[in-house]
């Protein structure tokens, strides 16, 4: 009988009424060890008669042993794994080690943690087909990392799925739920609960009692045996419950005979399974039956043939109050019978003293099996511990690399980086350093300081006598000083790299070298783009080989191009084609080159959509600098729309921007906050935002024509008056435009030149440039400044051919400021503009539109939710979603209204 929780009683009652129809729920309940987090789960277990049940437990034993909470948790489900898409089949298979994807058989590749979490997510919403499910995960805050990260991937997913996910965690204990998750906080019971718990205690010594321990349960509970343990308290002090529940349990441990404590310890140590605890205590020449003695004095139970500890605290207990010996001695004796050659090697490193060759060996093979699942977390704790076992310095310092490489790959910086500081202490071998100081400044360029980053790789390429290994270190460095701004670093990092391009024969990387070479000589207004189209041409050919750099380099020395043709094809292809196949990890990056290149189309809304995707994969994954940049291109286009939210998308990008140095999305935001007022039709507010950032270009020494609000600038002078500020500026501008000769930095400074000198000549010229890209926006600007031009010099009916497809342009866009003062232009020739109606298409949220567009592009319903890490129902309720909002019923309909497919 639950007593005390008749509150958190029907929350948990409500969660489990609502996956009864089909309605998702997610709670974290915490609280105090003995505050009741397991007597609440086990009732929610009791109410969810009729629905499936998954239940697991977190145990200290098995915090490092790879995906064994998840294992647990999802046992009998797994008959449904065929049932999921085969590349989330494959990872999961792999992370649980289950049959011939097990790590180590057949070479498998290493499972991607995230797909590995949609595949979790996948499995749990097969698995709910045929009736509701109840996940119950108790002591959350000891389960191995890599279950806890795919548990969590699939909470924050769960919208339409009958699944209830309740997982309970201690307070005060470091747990990756710390997220966004619903909470509840579990508190002592009241005082007239406690009255009913211990009915057999005088009125007053229950009060004083619940007074002491603040109504925690179980420590009501082990004082009611035990009340003279009060007078050990000070008056008045309340007794520090959790440290008072452990004395109590190593008070009965030690009446114990030594039989009954040796398997008491192994059982803390190790699996509870009896028969395994029962061939170590033979191992130790203890009797297993002994264990009657713990469960008799209520610190176990023996059930189903499992030793179950009263409260996780017990074993904690155990534990700690045994003698180093004693637990060497049981760890050893543990290692000796495991038949699992990793469980075998994490005892030994607990049984040894000093350093071993042979345990640091156990360990690192252990640590590739993890690896090879998709556990890096769990890998780099083993790496870690090899290194710290071997005996030479030079290994040491190898495994402890490889510990900070995993950790990385973890998501764990701050942890990544003290191992690689730990391993560069001890003077490793040039090519470990060298190795170190690649993952040292992929950690800083993604998550701290693009300056750091530059300095380690720079200084890394330096010290390196392989020129293919110091092309690589060098296209990296020349990411960070794209991200910071750094032209002159940029470019001295470039020539190093033209001086290095002739040693280098690996077709893929010699293409990222000059890639990176030309998009450095670009932000230094040094030439590039013959060389951008050079290393582009040769991208396209089948022996180069294409790993996560070379993609990253394509992408981005393609939209240093902004033209069309088969080089903007062969963008498209690398970019658009990529997102269904690449790590979550990776997509946010990619997905910001995406966003960046349709905001630059006609297609704001499918830009829109993956620039809202990767802002939340970005805030997931703790990528700060790629989070930045999505939401400075998702400001740049807000601004275009005229929304408000542009102000707070470059607010929270020029914080993060500020902080980290990345200086490129503090370019991008400033033009954002410009481009907004100058759409509103407030030049006056435009310019501080516009001047500010020719500040910052100039701090830079940016020379990129195409980072430069020199065209807006020269609207805004001419407005307010300043013709000859404005000619000057239009000059400056199109000469570095001339020098970069690409089409779009082009037709920008043709018109800013029509604009300043009243040029129809320049006029003309730019919309031939523009017929050379694919900017609808830009070509509708430029437009707008003809049309306006031609009205003014009384040529009417030529100015309104001009603003009628400005209006259209603008309209079809979504840019209403922009659009309104086309049409007042038009209007003044004469001619009322036809107005676009809004389109209901217009009324859909991000990611109603990506998944649009999925299935408008063919894809199926769980295409599209693998493709989108969502669970099928989860599309089918946002597809509903759309359908009632467009008002009709088939994808040909919803075709028609996005009025868009991919190619």
């Amino acid at each position: 009988m639950l007593i005390g929780r008749a509150a958190e009683r029907r929350v948990i009652e409500q969660l489990i009424a609502g996956a009864r129809v089909g309605a998702a729920g997610v709670l974290l309940v915490t609280g105090e060890p003995g505050i009741g987090k397991t007597t609440l789960l086990d009732e929610a277990a009791a109410l969810a008669t009729g629905l499936r049940v998954l239940r697991a437990r977190g145990t200290e034993a098995e915090r490092e042993l790879p995906f064994a909470g998840l294992l647990q948790l999802l046992r009998p489900a797994l008959a449904h794994l065929n049932r999921i898409p085969a590349p989330q089949q494959s990872a999961l298979s792999s992370a649980l080690a289950l049959g011939s994807a097990a790590a180590g058989e057949g070479g498998t590749q290493s499972a991607d943690r995230f797909v590995v979490g949609a595949a979790t997510l996948n499995l749990l919403c097969r698995y709910a087909e045929d009736a509701p499910v109840v996940l119950i995960v108790d002591d959350a805050h000891q389960l191995d990392q890599p279950s806890a990260e795919a548990l969590l991937f699939a909470a924050r997913r769960l919208v339409a799925d009958p699944i209830v996910m309740l997982i309970a965690v201690r307070a005060n204990e470091p747990h990756p739920f710390e997220a966004d998750l619903p909470r509840l906080q579990l508190e002592g019971i009241p005082l007239e609960a406690a009255r009913q718990l211990m009915r057999q205690l005088p009125g007053e010594l229950v009060e004083q009692l619940h007074r002491s321990v603040a109504g925690n349960p179980l420590a009501l509970l082990e004082l009611a045996d035990d009340p003279d343990r009060l007078q050990r308290v000070p008056p008045g002090v309340p007794l520090p419950v959790p440290a008072m529940l452990a004395e109590g349990f190593a008070a009965r441990a030690n009446q114990l005979t030594p039989d009954a404590r040796a398997a008491l310890l192994v059982a803390a140590i190790d699996e509870c399974e009896l028969g395994a605890v029962t061939r170590v205590c033979e191992e130790l020449g203890a009797d297993v039956a002994a264990l009657a003695e713990a469960e008799a004095v209520g610190l176990i139970a023996i059930r189903d043939g499992e030793v179950l500890f009263r409260h996780p605290l017990v074993r904690s207990a155990i534990y700690s109050t045994a003698t180093p010996v004693e637990r060497r001695t049981a760890h050893a004796a543990v290692a000796r019978t495991t038949p699992d050659p990793d469980r075998r090697a994490w005892h030994l490193s607990e049984a040894v003293l000093g350093a071993d060759d042979q345990v640091a060996a156990g360990l690192v093979v252990a640590a590739e099996h993890a690896a090879a699942r998709g556990a890096h977390a769990v890998a780099a704790t083993a790496y870690e511990r090899a290194g710290r076992l071997s005996q030479k310095p030079q290994e040491r310092a190898r495994r402890l690399v490889a510990a900070g490489a995993a950790a990385w790959s973890a998501g764990l910086a701050e942890r990544a980086q003290a191992l690689l500081d730990d391993a560069l202490a001890l003077q490793p071998p040039v090519q470990v350093g060298l190795w170190a100081q690649e993952i040292r400044g992929d950690i800083e360029v993604k998550c701290g300081s693009p300056r750091q980053a530059r300095d380690i790789l720079v200084a890394a390429a330096a010290d390196c006598d392989d020129p293919e290994v110091a092309t690589a270190l060098l296209a990296d460095a020349v990411g960070a000083c794209f991200r910071m701004c750094d032209a002159v670093a940029g470019l001295e990092a470039a020539y190093e790299l033209d001086r290095l391009l002739p040693a280098v024969h690996r077709p893929g990387l010699r293409v990222v070298g000059m890639l990176a070479s030309g998009v450095a000589k670009i932000l230094a207004g040094h030439g590039g783009p013959n060389q951008l189209h050079e290393a582009i041409a040769a991208a396209s050919s089948e022996r180069v080989e294409r790993d996560s750099r070379w993609e990253l380099w394509v992408r981005l020395g393609a939209l240093c191009l902004r033209e069309t043709g088969a080089r903007r094809t062969l963008r498209q292809q690398a970019m658009l084609d990529r997102p269904g196949q690449v790590a979550l990890a990776s997509l946010p990056e990619l997905l910001f080159v995406v966003g960046r290149d349709d905001a630059t189309t006609d297609r704001w809304a499918d830009a829109e959509a993956s620039y809202d995707e990767a802002i939340q994969l970005a805030r997931e994954t703790g990528q700060t600098a790629v989070l930045a940049m999505n939401l400075a291109g998702m400001a740049w286009l807000s601004s275009h729309q005229g929304r408000a939210e542009c102000q707070e998308l470059a607010a929270e990008c020029l914080r993060i921007c500020t902080d980290h140095e990345i200086h490129l999305g503090t370019v991008w935001s400033l033009f954002a906050l410009g481009d907004l007022e100058l759409g509103r039709g407030d030049p006056a507010s435009a310019l501080p935002q516009y001047e500010h950032l020719v500040d910052v270009l100039a701090e830079y020494r940016l020379k990129d024509p195409d980072l430069s609000p020199a065209p807006e600038l020269v609207e805004v002078y001419v407005r307010m008056g300043r013709v000859p500020d404005a000619q000057r500026v239009a000059q400056e501008h199109y000469e570095l435009a001339a020098a970069k000769g690409q089409p779009w930095s082009l037709a920008r400074a043709a018109r800013a030149r029509g604009v300043a000198a009243d040029s129809e000549q320049d006029f003309l010229l730019a919309l031939d440039h523009h017929a050379e890209t694919v900017d609808v926006f830009e070509l509708a600007r430029t437009r707008l400044a003809y049309g306006a031009w031609l009205r003014r010099v009384r040529r009417r009916v030529d100015a309104r051919t001009q603003l009628r497809l400005a209006v259209e342009g603008f309209d079809a866009l979504g840019a209403p400021g922009w659009a309104d003062q086309a049409a007042a232009e038009l209007k003044a020739t004469g001619e009322t503009a036809r107005r676009r109606v809004p389109s209901t298409a217009d009324d859909l949220t991000p990611q109603e539109r990506q998944i649009a567009l999925l299935l408008v592009d063919g894809r199926s319903i769980r295409e599209t939710a693998a493709r989108l890490f969502l669970s099928p129902k989860t599309v089918e309720y946002h597809l509903r979603k759309v359908y009632a909002k467009l008002g009709i019923h088939t994808r040909t309909e919803l075709a028609g209204h996005l009025g868009t497919t991919r190619t």
